[in-house]
């Protein structure tokens, strides 16, 4: 299914003079139907959907063990499993290195990572470095597609004119250009890239058509933007609604604790209204590569054009407090129990963003860590998905044997709830437990957050 918008349109138009004319389509000699740029998070999960759809398919990674790993038929992501990799490799997929492969495409769709460069600011040098590898090899009829989340005017002010220069051609008349929001959720069983409705939005209205074709025969329903500055700030404001609300109820929970209110019963409480309000957790900080990182994307746009989210400010003080927050818990319940804090063990359950789910990117876990060692902690962590977690230059002492961590831990911080823990367990282990997600079922040793 296509939805539109009310204007039925999917361009703001080109901004450039010239009248565009109809693109044709790539010759039907070409050996592959999409070439994907970035084989990580969003880019393999894309892949696998379109090769379960019968499409010919080419990976195209910067890494040379990302790309022999596949080509063995083992997954490094999270949701794509070996099984699914060999499936692929059965149905002619191959992942590579050479950036050739671009030139027998008839779709390229660039799935690399964009994040933060030292001052919080974008960092699109991924996206900028894949343009100008797809812009040398780009032949007339292909459509070009950006699923990396960046600002408003991405696709149109920062790829377009990479594309164009690298090339030669023109976009809008010799290639088709679009941007697709990647809607990745790690771990999500229930929602997955064929059935999570995709926004798409082209460059002209021709080139919208273009990837609307593209992404229909695997993707349930599309969504139709009516320009691809539209569809980019779709993406930021997904993101932005979480990050906010996220910082709401955290403040909330730090109110709470001050006025001797159970938060976790507040939000059940709250929770229950079938309308007007959506439930948001309390917890360490937010991590990722989405969350804490959207938000600066929009903040840093609108700055650049004289505009202040005056709102987004105030939500990052909190978020970016709450790891603090969570080690002087931990500090102070080491003192409730007459434990001073040098050498003092403490053992974190859980380090990625999220449960089970094999990513540390901007984990708030880092950041209470390293809160704790300065303190003079002893701080290990046991994590069945992260075998090294390096905090402020040195890797941390891993847990293997939970029950005998446990054991010998003056205090445990959940900070992560992986589903390998057993809470009730926990509540009962006669060890001071600092639970940072409200779920231990409560014990005398059990502090919430």
């Amino acid at each position: 299914m296509v939805e539109s918008t009310q204007r039925g349109t999917a361009s703001s138009g080109p901004t450039s003079a010239h009248v565009p004319r109809q693109v044709s389509a790539p010759s039907e000699s070409r050996t592959a139907d999409l070439v994907v740029v970035g084989l990580g998070h969003v880019g393999l999960p894309l892949a696998r959907s379109a090769c379960a759809a019968g499409l010919r398919v080419r990976g195209l990674d910067v890494s040379d063990r990302v790309a022999s790993g596949l080509g063995a038929g083992r997954s490094h992501v999270g949701g794509v499993t070996d099984a699914e990799v060999t499936s692929m490799l059965a149905q002619d997929f191959r992942a590579g290195t050479d950036p050739e492969v671009v030139r027998d495409a008839r779709t390229v769709v660039i799935c690399v990572p964009t994040g933060l460069i030292a001052d919080g600011g974008p960092d699109l040098a991924q996206v900028e470095a894949a343009a100008g590898e797809v812009a040398r090899r780009l032949t007339p009829g292909t459509l070009v597609v950006l699923e990396s989340t960046s600002y408003p005017g991405t696709t149109e002010q920062v790829v377009k004119p990479l594309l164009e220069k690298g090339s030669g051609l023109v976009a809008g008349q010799d290639f088709f250009l679009a941007y697709s929001p990647q809607r990745i959720d790690p771990g999500n069983r229930e929602w997955g890239v064929e059935n999570t409705p995709k926004i798409v939005s082209g460059y002209t209205t021709d080139c919208a058509r273009r990837a609307v074709a593209f992404y229909s025969p695997f993707i349930r329903d599309v969504v139709l933007a009516k320009g691809t500055r539209e569809a980019e700030m779709a993406k930021l404001l997904e993101n932005t609604y979480r990050y906010v609300n996220i910082a709401l109820v955290d403040e909330v929970a730090l109110y709470c604790r001050l006025s001797g209110i159970d938060v976790w019963d507040v939000l059940h409480c709250a929770g229950t209204k079938p309308f007007g309000f959506g439930r948001f957790a309390p917890g360490p900080g937010v991590g990722g590569h989405c969350i804490p990182v959207d938000p600066r994307y929009l903040a840093t746009e609108a700055e650049r054009q004289g505009y202040s989210f005056r709102l987004l400010d105030a939500a990052r003080q909190v978020l970016d407090s709450m790891p603090g927050h969570v080690a002087q818990r931990a500090l102070g319940v080491l003192d409730d129990h007459g434990i001073e804090p040098e050498g003092a063990r403490v053992l974190l359950l859980g380090v990625t963003y999220k449960p089970d789910v094999a990513d540390i990117r901007e984990t708030p876990a880092r950041a209470v860590a390293a809160v704790l060692a300065e303190s003079g902690v002893q701080v290990s962590y046991h994590d069945p998905y992260v075998e090294h977690f390096r905090v402020g230059g040195v890797t941390l002492p891993r847990a293997t044997d939970l029950d005998e961590a446990l054991e010998e831990a003056d205090l445990v911080v959940l900070l992560q709830l992986h589903t390998c823990y057993d809470l009730g367990a926990l509540g009962r282990r006669g060890r001071p437990l600092l639970d940072t997600r409200g779920t231990v079922v409560t014990g005398r040793f059990v502090t919430p957050l």
